[in-house]
């Protein structure tokens, strides 16, 4: 086994560090894996209904793709070559060679996955993290759903992702699954699924990491499992504490500008039992926390979020298999922003809120048996529903003098309900040709909203917002056709969706100097796809896959700036955009250790139509540039050595609507290298970012920049 990155002797003073800190008071392509990481199938946990019906293990193989089973595509296993979309999948033993710290930076070697500002969560604020894929309007809020092992990642009240709630050592495979995705899960699948997949329970299985390495950065993690007889348990943490590096660019940087210091503590667990032969059940939770600080010392952000479920899967022999989850999440998160003066000289508190959240939720999927009739039927069946609850806190400290009509308070709250049911037929026809058809209804309601401001002369304003209700149908039907055994074609044609987040509805938020309001008549946004490729296996385990793809996105929900509000912004529904471009990967395995891999993803996206917005017609969606590569080259002798080399480029983009305010390419280069120095234990030293490269992730109010040159390196014990 290959470690991830860690640093000596720093495990109990993380430990510490975290558990004193405590929680506030207030409250690319899918290569083969390297080595004798290729080894046999082992068991998983119970599939969540909401999510795949029954996560197949194996490793995932880049250049032998015909062999690895995947399970979002279809909601069922299937192997990757037999599914009609291009699914990406980054196995364990890509993960343990990576340089990559969390889950989102790992993520960012596959080209058509992007996180919006182009930053990553050790220094970005929790709630900028949102995901697309191929381009699909990028934004703070998801446009792509986030699922671990089924269940949903991306924030109930705001769309977002707090990538740190996953401690990498416990990850299996991430498999990530362009291309509308509503037919099969619903709200958020907009433009795709990406899943991360859970590590199977193991007898006696350990992994432990310490690492640390530049702005006083350090990290542990744990990772555990047993099964004894029909009971198994796992149970995972990632502790980590930084000083960070100051985002604000060096010329815009004034005396208030400071260092991101940021923590975070994780905790998941959980139990499976099987109760029967044909019945195995499960219990799963987890806390998190972060503490983040924006680089001022009223730039602030806090998460404290709980998680559970229970799961069982029903399967008795001729009627196929039936899969329950119950699940929730309850949590709050905190914001502070401040308000700077030129020069950035002096700053003063501009704005506090307190979001607190929950939901509840209950899938059920029920997946048949092949069915023998004019070739093979796999049948699936599924519902689910979700209640959502949240609410605003928000205090308001305008700059004095501070009219009478000023608002200085405001409380907003909401409630939404979601529900769906859906149909699926995988109809292999004969070996060479597979197709898939499903279709899905969602219904969701926005009900018990209100919003109440507080003005300086102590008077207020309640506004009620009427109860409503919308629906879709979201089809998708894909067709897989293998003409020769090297050769193989997909295409795929859908409709998805996405309705607005409790937090798009009634919150509105500040980032820099830049004020966003929200939108209480927000619909939900629409989109019409289609894609088409070929994969061919070459010589010499050689594989390339090209995909084309054309979108139209309607109703984006954008941060649009009028001549009224400039320089602030008001989230609207804003006609149509257009999406299209292509994406390739190439993998290449030779002279036994070696292995080299490449991506590329091109998309050309614009405001095709904007009522009342002329000016942004032809504009190119903003935080979405138009290039996007990725290469490396690994070698892995299992006994010895492991490295890795990382490059990514990432093309011009624009941070407005506008596009007024343009951030440059970036070209990053990442470096690991471990020595296996006993059976058990790995020493690792990584550079992220070797050349020092400085890049602008954010323009709103003042200019950001990425994470520079990163050095860190540690030790990793493990027992299999």
């Amino acid at each position: 086994m290959h470690p991830r990155p860690l640093s000596p002797g720093v495990s109990l003073l993380v430990a510490a560090l975290l558990i004193a800190a405590g929680p506030s008071p207030s409250g690319a392509a899918d290569l083969e894996p390297a080595g004798n990481d290729t080894g046999a199938a082992s068991e998983t946990a119970p599939a969540p209904a909401q999510g795949n019906s029954a996560p197949a293990p194996g490793d995932a193989s880049r250049p032998a793709m015909g062999e690895e089973i995947v399970v979002t595509a279809t909601r069922s296993p299937r192997p990757v070559r037999d599914v009609p979309a291009a699914v990406t999948v980054i196995p364990r033993a890509e993960i343990e060679r990576s340089p990559s710290k969390t889950a989102d930076e790992l993520l960012r070697i596959v080209p058509s996955f992007g996180v919006f500002r182009r930053s990553n969560s050790i220094a970005a604020d929790p709630s900028s993290q949102g995901v697309n894929l191929r381009g699909i309007g990028p934004s703070g809020v998801s446009r792509s759903l986030v699922l671990r092992d089924g269940l949903q990642m991306n924030d109930p009240f705001g769309g977002w992702v707090y990538w740190r709630t996953v401690p990498t050592l416990g990850v299996e495979r991430i498999e990530v699954v362009p291309g509308g995705g509503s037919a099969l899960y619903g709200n958020y699948a907009l433009g795709g699924v990406t899943q991360v997949v859970s590590r199977a329970i193991a007898p006696r299985s350990f992994e432990m990491s310490a690492e640390g390495g530049s702005f006083d950065t350090a990290r542990f993690g744990a990772w555990a499992s047993h099964r004894a007889g029909p009971l198994g348990a796992a149970l995972e943490t990632d502790l980590l504490t930084s000083s960070s590096y100051p985002v604000v660019a060096d010329y815009a940087r004034g005396p208030v500008d400071s260092h991101t210091p940021s923590k975070h503590a994780v905790v998941n667990g959980r139990v499976e039992a099987a109760a029967r032969s044909d019945l195995l059940v499960g219990l799963r939770g987890g806390f998190f926390y972060q503490n983040q600080n924006g680089g001022t010392r009223f730039t602030t952000a806090m998460v404290r979020q709980w998680e559970y479920a229970a799961t069982a899967r029903y399967a008795p022999g001729g009627f196929g298999a039936v899969d329950l989850t119950l699940f929730g999440h309850r949590g709050t998160f905190k914001q502070d922003r401040a308000r700077v003066t030129n020069g950035r000289a002096n700053e003063s508190l501009a704005a506090r809120q307190d979001v607190p959240s929950h939901d509840l939720g209950a899938g059920l999927l029920w997946t048949s048996l092949p069915v023998p009739l004019g070739g093979t039927h796999v049948l699936s069946l599924g519902a689910n529903l979700q209640r959502i609850t949240g609410e605003t806190s928000e205090g308001l400290f305008p700059a004095p003098p501070v009219a009478p009509a000023a608002v200085v308070e405001r409380h907003a709250s909401g409630e939404q309900v979601l529900y769906g049911v859906f149909a699926q037929d995988v109809y292999d026809v004969v070996e060479a040709l597979s197709i898939t058809g499903a279709v899905r209804y969602d219904r969701w309601t926005n009900f018990n909203a209100s919003r109440l401001d507080g003005f300086a002369d102590g008077t207020q304003q309640n506004t009620g917002f009427p109860r409503r209700t919308e629906d879709q149908v979201s089809p998708k039907l894909g067709v897989r056709v293998r003409p020769l055994g090297p050769v193989t074609l997909r295409a795929a044609a859908y409709t998805s969706f996405r309705a607005p987040t409790l937090n798009e509805l009634y919150r509105p938020f500040q980032v820099g100097t830049v004020r966003t309001d929200s939108n209480p008549d927000l619909r939900a946004e629409e989109l019409r796809g289609a894609e088409a490729g070929v994969e061919l296996a070459l010589a010499r385990g050689a594989r390339v896959r090209a995909t084309g793809f054309w979108n139209q996105l309607d109703n984006p929900i954008i941060n649009v700036t009028t001549p009224a509000t400039a320089p602030n912004r008001q989230r609207q529904n804003l006609g149509s955009a257009r999406i299209r471009g292509v994406e390739a990967e190439a993998g290449w395995r030779f002279a036994r250790h070696w292995l080299a891999t490449a991506a590329y993803t091109l998309v050309d996206s614009r405001v095709v139509d904007a009522p009342g917005q002329p000016q942004l017609v032809g504009k190119q969606l903003p935080q979405d540039p138009r290039h996007r590569a990725s290469a490396s080259l690994a070698y892995d002798a299992p006994r010895l050595l492991t490295g890795d080399v990382h490059v990514r480029y990432v093309g011009s983009q624009f941070e407005d609507d506008l596009n007024t305010l343009k951030m440059g390419e970036a070209l990053i280069v990442d470096l690991f290298a471990a020595w296996h120095l006993t059976r058990h234990v790995d020493l690792f030293a990584a550079v992220d970012n070797l050349f020092d490269k400085t890049y602008l992730v954010g323009r709103a109010g003042v200019d950001t920049v990425g994470e520079p040159r990163f050095i860190h390196g540690g030790f990793r014990l493990h027992q299999d």
